[in-house]
Order: structure tokens, then C-alpha cells, then sequence
């Protein structure tokens, strides 16, 4: 995600709390609070055994969403590619296919999930680096991409990611990319310059991250879980970022930008997420856990729940009594999605994403199973550029319509209608979203069943049955807008 300054959070606590974080204010004032939200459930912490990947993206308006899906691409011998940037990089023989959630004009927010179920977003994470090396012009916008057209695996996307950035230098400040695939999931961190570290979730916890490295105490040289640049602990000493006699390398006290890490919002945020689903009570400040064990395993419809929370300090899973709780749905998520890989299918059925266009807040999950043969004609637009804020405003602001050929104008157009309407018309909302998405998970079984048995003799008529079952649900989101606007 790009710059955006988010909503202040509750402080509702005692005056002790208040003059805390009010200090903490004065200390990262000038540095902005970021919105972009991530969740990855480990394989053993969901319902259907595999990863789990969730992810609110938040960019401020105007933009634009379009949603592609993407073949895979062959090459010849010799073929080179240029990025963004101006460096040249070797093609291979063969990219895999992907599903593309592309925001024009924006360098940082697009998001992906491969035919292997190889998912990658990320959040801004401000690094402290500010003597960055860079060859060829390094690599930004490029570097997601090239993981989800070239990755088998998410161990494979972060050894991947890892060479490109001490190939070229990460070209922005510092970020967090979640790399995942059915089995493992994966905190990227990339920094400034030529030096990286990834954190493997562990497969029974639950991780998240809100826009400042989330990733603390690690073992560097278990390569089963911890994965970075050769010096990343020898560069930290010769900064003077880490003293090895202060006890154990904490990746994100050495790199973190220190504005961004004790910013009352991505502090604020981490936590209420975390709440939200921990088994043990999380304790508020500024060393956060990189995961907990959760109180539950989690369906997607959990990590929908995380993600769609927009109230601060209270929420049905959420605790009252938090001096500090964050929304983590905001007004600028642009897009939410929760990345469904599941295995013992074939990928076309196992892979599901479930896409809300605009903030949850007010939208719908509608689910799209990989082996569809695109996404709806409305979830790609016209525009093939950031908008300018007179044609966002005339689309959004414009009387509401349905029309199945502009889905993101049409969500966005919504959100703007309800953001306006009082709180009964929301609780009407949240009716209609619970109804048109547990029924989408109900049928879900007898979708993929019937989806398996067409898929051994008739890979198209599979497709088929799946892209009606998107349809299906789009629609029932149609009318159950109707219907909320219609009540008054």
C-alpha cells in the first residue's frame, strides 16, 4: 500500500493511558499512520487445514480496482525482461497463472494468488535504513509480481524475493510482503537497500501485521522458520542498531522505523487483531507477539470478521475493555480479500478467493474459485490509470445503480450511500451480509463435490459450474443492497 493517514483510534482509558499514548503521539507525529491490515492463519489453526491469508488494502481515493485473471505465459531461450525501474532480468521458460487484484498508477497495492496457491500482498513498513545501496535502479513494483508468476511454493517466493532484493535493492523505504501457499505461511521483510529477513508462521498460530515489521525475536540459521540476508545481524551492529549485549536479535526493534513502531495506530491496530482471536490475553505496548495461538481454529468467514471490524474499542468479538482498540477496516480499504488454499482438491476447486470490493465494511465476500475463466466483466473497469478525484467523486457520488457491469463503481457508490444512512440502516447491512455469506460457505461443499465430478471428464463445464456459483453470489449481494436501501 502507498501513504494514507488513518482514522486516530479510541482512547477511552484512564488519564495515565491518555498521557501515554498521548507522548507517543508527539514522538511519530510527523510520521503517518498507515491503514493496510494482514492476517495469515496457520495450516493447523483453520477449519480446513490449510493457510488461511487475509488482507485489507488501503489506499487514500480516488482509486480503482480491476480484477484479472491471468494465463500462463511461455518464453523463449534468451528472452529478457525490463522492469519497472530500468534493471534487466532473465525470463523463464514458463510464468504460472494468477488471479491480479490491480490498482493502477499505484506501485505498492496490487495482490495475487497463483495457480499454486501462492498468495502475496503486503503493508508498508517504514524501515530506519537511510544509506540504501540500489544497482540498476532497484526494484519496487516488480517485485510482488515476479513471485506470483514465478513461485511453486511460498518458501520458493521468499528465497525468490530474497535474491532479487540483494540482485537490485528494495527501492522504497521498507515493507512486509505475506508470501503463502497452502502449507506455509510467510512474513517477508524487506528493507531499503540489499537486506531482507522472512518468519514462517507457525502452523498452529495466527500472525498479523499493521503496517510496521511484525516480525521479533528470531533464530537466525533455522531455516525452517527464519529465513534473510547473509549480514542482516552483522549490518544491524555496524549501524548501531543492535547490541548483542542487550539479549537476543529483535528484527523489528533494529530495523523498524521508530516512528512507525510506536505509532499509536499500527500499534493500536496489531493488537485489536490479535485480540480479536488469541486464546491467551495479549498485553498492550510496543513488543507486540509475532503470532498467537488462537481460541479457535478459523473458518475464512473468521478472518472476514477480523477484517470487516470498523468500530473502536467494541465489536462482537472484541473486547469492551481495551483502552486502545483500533478499527481495522477504514474508509480508504479499497479492497479485502481472504485467500482460501485449501488442499486434498484439485486447485481449480481447492483455491478460493474471496474478494469484497471497497471497504467490508459495507460490501460482500463473494467467492471465486481459481479454476473460473475470469472474474465478472464489471470486476475489471474502463480505466487503465489512477482516477482523477472529479471522475472518482462522479462515479461514486453519482444516484445508485445496479449495474453487474461496474462492480467497483457500484460497491464504492454504495459504500458512499451507507456511510451516510444512520446505524439501523447499517444493522440492516450486517443482516444481509451474514445471510449472503454464510449461505456462499454453506453451499460451498456441494459446489466443489459437483465441481470434482465434472472436473475428471470436462475441465470447462467444472469452470462453468463455478463461475454460475460466483455469479449466484454476486447477485444475491445485489439484492440484498436493494434491499437495505429500500427499507427506509
Amino acid at each position: 500500500m502507498n501513504t494514507y493517514i488513518s482514522p486516530v483510534c479510541s482512547k477511552t482509558g484512564t488519564r495515565k493511558t491518555v498521557l501515554l499514548f498521548a507522548a507517543v503521539l508527539i514522538l511519530a507525529q510527523n510520521v503517518p499512520g498507515l491503514a493496510c491490515f494482514s492476517i495469515v492463519a496457520g495450516k493447523n489453526a483453520s477449519t480446513d487445514g490449510c493457510v488461511l491469508v487475509g488482507h485489507n488494502e488501503d489506499d487514500g481515493a480516488p482509486q480503482i480496482v480491476n480484477h484479472h485473471k491471468l494465463p500462463r505465459q511461455t518464453y523463449p531461450a534468451g528472452a529478457m525482461l525490463r522492469l519497472r525501474t530500468g534493471g534487466s532480468l532473465e525470463q523463464v521458460p514458463q510464468t504460472w497463472a494468477c488471479f491480479w487484484a490491480q490498482m493502477p498508477g499505484m506501485l505498492f497495492s496490487d495482490s495475487y494468488v497463483n495457480e499454486w496457491g501462492v498468495t502475496v500482498c503486503s503493508d508498508n513498513c517504514p524501515s530506519r535504513e537511510d544509506r540504501a545501496e540500489l544497482s540498476d535502479g532497484g526494484i519496487d513494483w516488480d517485485l510482488r509480481r515476479l513471485v506470483a508468476l514465478r513461485a511453486r511454493t511460498a518458501r520458493e517466493g521468499v528465497l525468490l524475493a530474497g535474491r532479487l532484493v540483494e540482485r537490485f535493492g528494495y527501492g522504497d523505504s521498507g515493507r512486509t510482503y505475506i508470501i503463502a501457499d497452502p502449507n506455509e505461511g510467510w512474513f517477508f521483510c524487506a528493507v531499503n537497500g540489499k537486506h531482507w529477513l522472512a518468519q514462517r508462521v507457525p502452523d498452529d498460530e495466527v500472525a498479523m501485521v499493521a503496517n510496521t515489521y511484525a516480525v521479533r525475536q528470531v533464530s537466525v540459521g533455522d531455516e525452517s522458520r527464519t529465513l534473510a540476508s547473509k549480514d542482516i545481524v552483522e549490518y544491524a551492529k555496524s549501524r548501531g542498531w543492535y547490541d548483542p549485549a542487550s539479549g537476543a536479535f529483535d528484527f523489528a526493534a533494529a530495523y523498524a522505523n521508530p516512528g512507525s513502531a510506536s505509532h499509536p495506530d499500527n500499534l493500536g491496530r496489531q493488537w485489536s487483531g490479535l485480540r480479536c482471536v488469541a486464546a491467551e490475553p495479549v498485553k498492550a505496548g510496543p513488543s507486540l507477539p509475532f503470532s498467537v495461538k488462537p481460541r479457535h481454529k478459523l473458518s475464512p468467514a473468521d478472518l472476514m470478521e477480523v477484517l470487516r471490524h470498523d468500530k473502536e474499542g467494541e465489536s462482537g468479538t472484541m473486547p469492551a475493555d481495551s483502552p486502545f482498540l483500533c478499527a481495522l477496516c477504514s474508509g480508504a480499504t479499497q479492497t479485502s480479500f481472504v485467500a482460501q488454499l485449501r488442499t486434498g482438491l484439485p486447485r481449480d476447486i481447492g483455491i478460493v478467493y474471496w474478494v469484497s470490493l471497497a471497504s467490508p465494511r459495507t460490501s460482500f465476500y463473494i467467492p471465486f474459485h481459481f479454476g473460473v475463466a475470469g472474474f465478472p466483466a464489471g470486476y475489471t473497469t474502463t480505466v487503465s490509470d489512477r482516477p482523477t478525484s472529479q471522475y472518482y467523486d462522479g462515479k461514486v457520488q453519482a444516484t445508485f445503480s445496479f449495474d453487474p457491469r461496474e462492480a467497483f463503481w457500484m460497491f464504492s457508490n454504495f459504500r458512499d450511500k451507507m456511510d451516510r444512512k444512520d446505524s439501523s440502516a447499517m444493522d440492516r447491512l450486517r443482516v444481509e451480509q451474514g445471510r449472503v455469506e454464510r449461505a456462499a460457505a454453506q453451499m460451498q461443499n456441494a459446489i466443489d463435490e459437483a465441481a470434482r465430478r465434472l472436473y475428471e471428464s470436462d475441465r470447462s463445464a467444472a469452470g462453468r459450474l463455478l463461475e454460475n456459483h460466483s455469479k449466484g453470489v454476486y447477485l444475491s449481494a445485489m439484492e440484498a443492497m436493494a434491499a437495505v436501501l429500500s427499507a427506509e
